[in-house]
């Protein structure tokens, strides 16, 4: 491993060894909570074209596996670690972490105090950093991070490029999913519940969409930022009472958008495992996954309730109060800011059983 160097916009500078591709990287430093989980971390395109931040310390000690990706594209720009293992333990594994970072020009550095990082971010905001050769002049690192903008469609990067599908053999309706990014999990998991999934790109139009002739719509979790996505609310909006709408992370916030719903920008995000969620008709706590930068404004929110939005709030954050899932039970509409495929949320498939509920309520096969 080489010697390197990561430097923050504010000018703190940390010397490492290097992993993975050896160049260098610049991008959006954001730290993730979650103890296992770096495989699918790194191949979900809601992290495209970030740096992560791993606050366990240990990471690549099981390598990574074929069939545990979350997308067929990884899309991150770098890795933060406290100690990487290039020697995995797992008899799965095909591939080190290091080797697939290199494959897909993803830098890495090891042997830094992730733990330092993440508190210089949560008091500060997710900041722009630069993963360098040591040797790199200070004032030129501080130059590159200050020019550096980030892109402003980011879903164009990830989404699917062409129709997709994928069956399955007890069907029991069929599932149009837009893809503004979204986990290979989801799909797996509406198979698992018997919807032949037929996945679009972001830009696909309503009469294509019409012509496979779908049961119900899932718009997908992704990048970026929800607002950008103007022409995908207009679509989403032209579907609602049409048919069964589910909508996670990325896909929540555009449902929000479709009923005017103000959103925000987090100072932080909710990037990791173990975020507790309370469903407030069961008042039962649900341990969640979350990888998000939007949510609802919810002083906004209450103020659209009283004047008798569709909309109602089905779950909350425990430890901050954000509004974390939302629905309109009128024209069957869900939306869920955290990841309801978490391995370790028992009632996490009813969620998508009553997603199909709704559908066979809508007349679905």
């Amino acid at each position: 491993m080489n010697n390197c160097k990561l430097v923050l916009e504010n000018g703190v500078v940390f010397e490492g060894k290097s992993f993975g591709c050896k160049k260098e990287a610049v991008a959006t430093i954001v730290y993730n909570t979650s103890v296992v989980g770096y495989q699918e971390i790194i191949s979900d395109s809601t992290n495209c074209n970030q740096i992560l931040c791993m606050t366990y310390p240990l990471i690549g000690n099981y390598g990574l596996t074929d069939e545990d990706y979350e997308s067929k594209k990884i899309s991150i720009k770098g890795m933060i670690v406290r100690e990487y293992n290039e020697e995995p333990s797992n008899f799965r594994y095909t591939t080190t972490l290091s080797e697939k970072m290199e494959e897909n020009g993803i830098v890495g550095i090891s042997g830094v105090d992730t733990r330092y990082i993440t508190r210089i971010i949560r008091k500060n905001g997710n900041i722009k950093g630069l993963i360098c050769d040591i040797e790199k002049p200070l004032e030129e690192c501080i130059e590159i991070i200050n020019n550096y903008q980030e892109d402003e469609n980011l879903v164009e990067q990830v989404t699917s490029k062409n129709v997709w599908y994928s069956r399955t053999p007890n069907q029991v309706c069929s599932v149009g999913v837009i893809d503004l990014g979204g986990k290979l999990n989801f799909i797996k998991r509406l198979n698992a519940i018997g919807c032949n999934v037929i996945i679009f790109p972001y830009n696909v139009t309503k009469e294509k969409i019409l012509k496979y002739k779908p049961d119900g719509l899932f718009i997908s979790s992704g990048p970026g930022n929800p607002m950008n996505l103007t022409s995908v609310v207009e679509l989403i909006k032209s579907f609602i009472g049409e048919m069964p709408i589910f909508g996670v992370g990325l896909g929540c916030n555009v449902l929000g958008l479709c009923y005017d719903a103000k959103l925000n920008k987090m100072k932080n995000g909710h990037h990791g495992a173990n975020y507790p969620v309370k469903n407030v008709d069961s008042k039962k706590v649900e341990i969640s996954n979350q990888n998000h930068f939007y949510t609802f404004d919810k002083d906004e929110f209450e103020t659209n309730n009283f004047n008798n939005s569709k909309l109602r709030v089905t779950h909350e954050n425990v430890l901050t109060g954000e509004i974390e899932g939302v629905i309109d039970e009128t024209n069957k509409v869900i939306g869920l800011e955290f990841d309801p495929v978490s391995p370790i949320d028992e009632d996490s498939e009813n969620i998508f059983l009553n997603f199909l509920q709704l559908i066979k309520l809508s007349g679905g096969k």
